[in-house]
């Protein structure tokens, strides 16, 4: 086997674990980057990297000067890997800390403090030993190297405690992330402890040492499986995976060389390839992010959507509730108004008695408005019959111009009481259709007398007159007035429940907007057309009925 292959396989080793640590860091902080446990997690991950990079080549490099700058920078990232370690631990699940500012600031000090002094002197002295190949064997400490060890120590064992206590306080199935983490640090530091310090304080022996990246993986992958189970998908694994593979192939360039500035060289082309590689993960964790969303987002519409369907057949049973209440009193309350009408008339026409004068003129008043009141009542029963679906039609064949005429015939008093003028233009008859003539009968005495409320001078023109259209025989009825008029926003809306011209109270109170909405229904219930038209504001109106004729 080629000796450069056994030489530099430490390098492959160790190079792999690296590139594992930082696809670990980026990928959990891309799973939610807005937690600040995850953000803490990456730094970390990133120092151990540094760590395992420094650590390692401090213990290869022949350049003495060299390999003390790079064990001091050793000594510095694991100050910090130590800070953040505890931090991580304190902060963990919910990214919440209550730390008071003074003392978070105080430790920061102290780590910034602690991590500069390890680049001096202070902490490594110097070179002590070698071995007979030039690598280093022993160092001479510093007077500060107590402080390291204090520092250091203290936030792991800190951490290790604040991660014990939040295990013993969580609920029995919520333990496995907080057991994850406390297994891999125990047994990252139990590794670190054994081949760091132990093997080279008691048997003379650092061959390990450059094995550290090793050591920290337990704490590394077993804290990313903790934060990020049930998070990541089998696609930005695979990616993950891809990438992993991919730096590790670049990798095996190292193994052929032995020139320490060309190993340098292929080590900026894994990092490149590294970088991308995890730009690669972030893009694709952005895109199962946002999938996810929308899969999330279709099933709230979905959700909300039956519970629409729920809410929807709930408000159909309160209308037809409502619907039949309205019958039923409509019901009740025509029966006395009948009897008031049909006395107060009695009473008009001298059945009980000639009366005139004052009293003449009030009952003449409860006449007209029990009247009204009736046609009213007449409209809502019509609203709640086609609502439910219980309006019932007689159809037999009727003369349009026969029934309009009579119409007019029986609202020309009201016309000749407002000043007005009607006429009605009917020749060439009959004008045969198929209706209901108590039904058809309602709408144009609705129309008629919507034109005779909404005039308060000139006249109305009233007509029926045959046409054809498309092969049909048509009877047109057509109602125009001199009135109020309607502006085009209003017309397509004329024909809804409770809707009224613009204007129109001021001309009659009374009126509810409910009839040219029955008179829509009816008339399309016999197949029909019913439409309004006007010019404007003040320019009169016209209304048109149309239904096919019947021959014979």
């Amino acid at each position: 086997m080629d000796s450069s292959i056994l030489t530099n396989i430490d390098l492959l080793t160790v190079g792999t674990v690296i590139a594992a640590t930082f696809v670990l860091g980026f990928t959990t902080y891309f799973s939610d980057s807005k937690n600040k446990t995850n953000l803490i997690f990456l730094l970390l991950a990133t120092v151990t990297g540094l760590w395992g990079v420094f650590n390692y080549f401090g213990y290869k490099i022949l350049d003495q000067d060299l390999a003390l700058l790079f064990l001091r920078l050793t000594m510095f990232l694991a100050v910090w890997q130590a800070y953040f370690i505890f931090r991580l631990f304190y902060l963990f699940p919910l990214g919440k800390s209550d730390l008071k500012i003074f003392k978070q600031s105080l430790l920061y000090l102290i780590t910034i403090f602690t991590s500069l002094a390890t680049l001096t002197p202070y902490v490594f002295n110097h070179i002590a030993e070698t071995y007979s190949g030039g690598r280093i064997s022993k160092i001479a400490n510093g007077p500060l190297i107590p402080l390291f060890g204090l520092v250091s120590i203290g936030f792991v064992i800190s951490g290790i405690v604040i991660m014990i206590k939040k295990t013993w306080q969580a609920k029995p199935e919520d333990r496995q992330p907080y057991s994850l983490i406390l297994f891999g640090t125990i047994a990252t530091f139990s590794f670190i402890i054994t081949f760091n310090f132990l093997f080279p304080a008691f048997f003379d022996n650092s061959k390990l040492i450059p094995f550290g990246a090793l050591f920290t993986f337990p704490l590394i992958i077993m804290t990313s499986y903790a934060f990020s189970r049930g998070v990541l998908n089998v696609k930005v694994l695979s990616t993950s995976i891809l990438v992993f593979f991919l730096s590790i192939i670049t990798f095996f360039e190292v193994l052929f060389t032995k020139d320490f500035y060309l190993l340098i060289l292929r080590g900026i082309i894994f990092a490149t390839i590294l970088g991308f590689g995890l730009l690669l993960i972030k893009s694709v964790m952005k895109e199962v992010s946002q999938r996810e969303k929308i899969e999330k987002l279709a099933v709230d519409l979905e959700r909300s959507n039956t519970e629409l369907e729920v809410a929807n057949e709930k408000l159909k049973e309160l209308d037809k509730q409502k619907t039949e209440f309205v019958s039923i009193a409509s019901h009740q309350l025509r029966s006395p108004l009948t009897a008031i009408k049909g006395y107060s008339s009695m009473l008009l026409e001298g059945s009980f008695g000639k009366i005139t004068g004052k009293s003449r003129e009030a009952v003449q008043v409860v006449f007209e408005s029990s009247q009204k009141l009736v046609g009213v009542i007449e409209d809502f029963l019509n609203i709640t019959r086609i609502e439910l679906g219980k309006m019932k039609y007689e159809m037999t064949t009727i003369d349009m111009g026969h029934m309009v005429e009579s119409v007019v015939n029986e609202l020309k008093p009201n016309v000749m009481r407002r000043g007005l003028t009607m006429t009605f233009t009917g020749a060439e008859g009959p004008y045969n259709i198929f209706a209901d003539a108590g039904k058809l009968n309602q709408v144009f005495l609705n129309v008629i007398d919507n034109a005779i409320k909404y005039t308060e001078k000139g006249s109305i023109a009233v007509a029926v007159a045959r046409r054809q259209e498309g092969g049909k025989n048509l009877i047109r009825f057509t109602s125009t007035d001199t009135g109020v008029g309607m502006d085009q926003a209003t017309i397509p809306k004329l024909f809804e429940k409770f809707v009224r011209a613009t204007g129109a109270g001021a001309i009659n109170i009374t009126g509810t907007g409910l009839g040219l909405y029955v008179a829509k229904q009816i008339v399309e219930a016999h197949g029909g057309k019913i439409w309004a038209e006007s010019a404007g504001k003040g320019k009169g109106s016209q209304f048109i009925v149309e239904m096919e004729e019947k021959k014979g």
